[in-house]
């Protein structure tokens, strides 16, 4: 971040939630809360701040992810490990990732907090889903299971190729193109729908890849990642919307 961007009067904060996770760099091996760089990157290339909030769990969470939101003007839920079946009733699926129940609690309770003040929202991947889920949706577990394909996740640390279909006359059609081909790295998806959402965006196959929330100013989430590809619209709209 260069001194320029930040010392600009009316520069915007944008907060980016992080995994938790045991990492290893130098000497240490211990847990650490971490997050790709190309997130902060494009947030500053929109000549924005970047924020991280980690996970932390207080005895008051609510009132933490307050007071977090309450210091930032824009909110970016992030990619990361899925999302703990039990917050929508299911049993865990074989190949679901064990729960990060700290991330859960974190994260949910700051998207609360947001929409709260309608704060703009920015849900990429797993942030999508976790918006589905806080509206009271579901989570299709398994996604080759039920399209027979792994084109959403085509390998481990592989992004895929997959073109999609924006509605028109949604606000995600007036930010980007109406087809197009965007990275993927999900083998989760959305799949009942949550209270207030709206599909605005499917893959060829039929998979939700980016939902919008009625009544608020700007809440979306894409199931793709915009930052692995160096497409900046979406921050930039995310940051316009918090002017």
């Amino acid at each position: 971040m260069s001194s320029e961007v930040t010392s600009r009067p009316g520069v915007r904060r944008i907060g980016l939630t992080t995994y938790l996770e045991q990492a290893r760099w130098g000497v240490w091996d211990t847990r650490a809360a971490l997050l790709p760089a190309t997130y902060a990157a494009m947030v500053a290339a929109v000549g924005a701040f970047p924020v991280l909030l980690p996970p932390i769990l207080p005895t008051d969470v609510a009132g933490a992810a307050a007071a977090a939101i309450a210091g930032i003007d824009g909110l970016v839920l992030t990619g990361g490990t899925d999302v703990a079946p039990d917050r929508y009733g299911a049993s865990a699926h074989d190949e679901t990732d064990a729960p990060r129940g700290e991330r859960d609690a974190w994260e949910l309770a700051l998207l609360r907090a947001a929409l709260d003040i309608d704060l703009p929202v920015l849900a990429v991947c797993r942030g999508a889903q976790l918006l589905n889920v806080a509206t009271g949706g579901s989570l299709h577990q398994h996604l080759p299971e039920v399209l027979g394909s792994d084109v959403h996740r085509p390998a481990a640390g592989v992004f895929g190729a997959v073109t999609v279909a924006v509605e028109p006359g949604s606000r995600l059609a007036t930010i980007v193109d109406e087809a197009p081909e965007v990275r993927c790295h999900h083998h989760q998806a959305i799949d009942r729908l949550g209270a207030g959402l709206t599909v605005t965006a499917r893959a060829g196959d039929g998979t939700i890849e980016a939902v919008e929330l009625a009544g608020h100013r700007f809440a979306l989430g894409v199931q793709w990642h915009p930052e692995e590809a160096g497409d900046s619209r979406l921050f930039r709209a995310l940051v316009d919307a918090s002017r």
